[in-house]
């Protein structure tokens, strides 16, 4: 039987012994008596092992190698040890700290006997590198990651995204910090950093009497975990200095979402700290709130002072309740700071100033886009009624290429909260209804890519879908939900005689050019030699500025219903999909892995030394056929004829010409 004696004494029992904490006292998991006996770990930062800087555009782009392999843990001391997966063979991974516009080639390497994906969370990764889950790395395979790092700074996460096992593939380990600066930002800011900027992530784990892991696989509903973990480590500890440090946290959870605060030891009063960054970084302002709403893969830095708490205790505990997530014995408790009495370093020691960033806000607008009803239906888990295994209906939205959309997220489940992620874009909290109630004030400073989306609540969202075209996954991030098909995808369609010279498309995300290869071992002088040039000649992100404004300028010189749409149509069979070095072919929808995409085009393009245009008709009929057919996305394009609207005004580059792919 659980019993629940209320928030109010939460920070009061935490200091007290185990057999009267409060709140629920029941275990899933053996009972664990080691409470803030172990110091935090701090995961290595990743380092790379090979660089290139491309002539034309000076950019450097960094090659660094993952392994995905398996590794001995033992959390509880006094019981065996338990197999995890992790990056590198640790948990969390390396740490990915990246200065702004360097960009980076990750080879991930599985070496363990599961597939794996990844998706680097947050980032706006072209369609091949942004994890589609279908996009599997097999045993024994290598897939080579492209990430842009043009975005301002912010903190992401890198994990696993595999079709159906992402629960199973994360709760074992595959997941790790990636951090992008902007070195201009934090100069100006002064806030704490090295040793007093300290990422910390959170997971809720459960573990059998052997203390092997409890495993995920099987599971429908939620796994809410009775362990809490920071940084891989149950209940730690870390020695702090009497200052101001910068906490980057994570809920990399299964299930459970969090309501944070802290409180000084032998107290009940919560005490104050500041909000400063979101998911897509520093916020308009910071928000100085006692407590905070955590849900899985959102991130948020905070500030704590610890200036005058100089030689005691500060807990970083967790509300009872939080959305109705089980709680257990140990689930109001996260970790513990130990305050010492010196300070080494008093520099880099500032509060956020008053205004922070101003918000790249898409553009304000009325009127819902898509209402998308997160539920269960049917013994599934699906977004209006519809499961990412149905390949022929699970592209719910085709916005066009920056184009702004409103988009309401539903929930009127009592039962469960769904915290939903969207690929690609930044979005704006607009609304919140039921529930809560409101926009929480530290939202309504932020852009975010997910957002807590909790019990009986509907909230509005706006984006502008950019700055690339092509398909890409939304989806809630309970990772039970989710890998029981609680996804859906969104197909960012081609501009119409959009005219800018790109070097490369990137439109499906399973294009085999990008797949999963084979791996023999990893050759760093073709790496310096071939493969960064290769990847670097692509212009895939070098002028993403550029291609953004051009957008922009598209949207505000076009006339009104001049929209070319993708439409999907089904077939039997179809050859593979081919590599895409020209401009605007219409962005495919995909399937899985037992199917194919195919792109079939006919095309003719004009050319002259400062302007290339492409114009295209697809076709607007849609079959729908068994789910065990192959898609086929069929588009064809006809000759460029004079253009009938004012031109795009913006200045036109002359196209770059990618350089040979190396060989395998």
């Amino acid at each position: 039987m659980k019993f629940d004696f209320g928030v109010a004494f939460t920070g009061l029992l935490a200091v007290l012994p185990l057999a009267i904490y409060a709140g629920d006292n029941d275990w899933e998991s053996p009972v664990y008596t080691h409470f803030f006996e172990f110091p935090l770990p701090i995961p290595p930062t990743a380092i790379p092992v090979a660089t290139y800087t491309n002539q034309t555009t000076g950019i450097p782009i960094d090659f660094y190698e993952i392994h995905i392999k398996s590794f001995q843990s033992r959390p509880y001391p006094e019981l065996g040890s338990t197999t995890l997966v992790g990056y590198d063979g640790i948990s969390p991974g390396p740490t990915f700290r990246i200065t702004r516009g360097r960009e980076a080639l990750v080879r991930f390497i599985n070496e363990y006997n599961r597939p794996s994906a990844i998706h680097l969370h947050g980032s706006y990764s072209r369609a091949p590198f942004d994890g589609w889950a279908e996009d599997m790395i097999n045993p024994g395979q290598y897939k080579d990651y492209y990430f842009p790092n043009h975005q301002e700074g912010r903190t992401m996460w890198y994990h696993d995204h595999a079709m159906h096992i992402t629960a199973v593939n994360a709760y074992y380990g595959q997941a790790g910090f990636y951090i992008l600066t902007d070195p201009a930002e934090e100069a100006r800011y002064r806030l704490p950093r090295g040793k007093y900027d300290v990422p910390l992530m959170l997971q809720s784990k459960r573990y059998q009497a052997n203390g092997d892991l409890f495993s995920p696989a099987g599971e429908t509903e939620s796994l809410y975990g009775d362990v809490i973990h920071v940084n891989g480590q149950p209940w730690p500890y870390l020695k702090v200095e009497p200052r101001r440090y910068r906490f980057r946290l994570l809920d990399a959870s299964v299930s459970r979402a969090f309501r944070l605060y802290f409180v000084e030891s032998g107290t009940t009063r919560q005490l104050p700290f500041t909000v400063f960054a979101s998911d897509a970084g520093f916020m308009s302002q910071p928000v100085t709130v006692t407590n905070m709403y955590m849900s899985i893969a959102e991130r948020w830095e905070v500030l704590f002072d610890f200036t005058s708490f100089a030689g005691k205790n500060i807990t970083l505990m967790n509300s009872r309740d939080v959305m109705k997530d089980d709680d257990f014995a140990g689930t109001d408790r996260v970790m513990r700071f130990v305050v010492g009495t010196s300070v080494t370093d008093s520099s880099f020691n500032n509060d956020p100033p008053s205004s922070l960033r101003t918000l790249n806000l898409p553009p304000a607008k009325s009127g819902v886009d898509h209402s998308f009803r997160f539920a269960k239906s049917g013994g599934k888990w699906t977004i209006n009624g519809v499961t990412f295994a149905d390949v022929a209906n699970r592209i719910l939205a085709k916005p066009q290429r920056g184009a702004t959309e409103l988009w309401q997220l539903e929930n009127n489940s009592g039962g469960w909260s769904h915290p939903v992620h969207i690929h690609l874009v930044d979005f704006q909290i607009i609304s919140r209804e039921g529930g809560r109630g409101a926009v929480e004030p530290y939202e309504r400073a932020a852009l975010k890519d997910v957002v807590l989306l909790g019990r009986n609540e509907k909230v509005t969202v706006l984006a502008r879908y950019a700055p690339w075209d092509g398909v890409y996954m939304f989806h809630c991030h309970n990772l039970v939900h989710e890998d029981d098909d609680m996804m859906g995808a969104f197909n960012v369609t081609a501009l119409k005689d959009f005219g800018y010279p790109e070097t490369t498309r990137f439109i499906d995300p399973m294009e085999q050019r990008w797949r999963a290869k084979s791996y023999q071992g990893t050759d760093l002088n073709r790496i310096r030699t071939e493969t960064l040039p290769f990847f670097s000649s692509l212009d895939a992100y070098a002028s993403v500025d550029e291609v953004d404004q051009a957008i922009k300028e598209y949207h505000r010189t076009r006339v009104e219903g001049d929209v070319r749409t993708t439409s999907t149509s089904a077939t039997s069979s179809a050859p593979p999909a081919s590599s895409s070095t020209s401009s605007t072919p219409a962005a495919p929808s995909t399937t899985p892995t037992s199917t194919r995409t195919t792109i079939s085009s006919s095309t003719s393009t004009t050319t002259s030394s400062t302007r290339r245009t492409t114009t295209t008709s697809s076709p607007t009929r849609r079959t729908t056929t068994s789910s065990s057919t192959r898609r086929t996305i069929s588009t064809t394009r006809r000759r460029a004829s004079p253009p009938r609207r004012r031109r795009v005004g913006f200045p036109l580059l002359p196209k770059r010409t990618a350089i040979p792919e190396p060989q395998a």
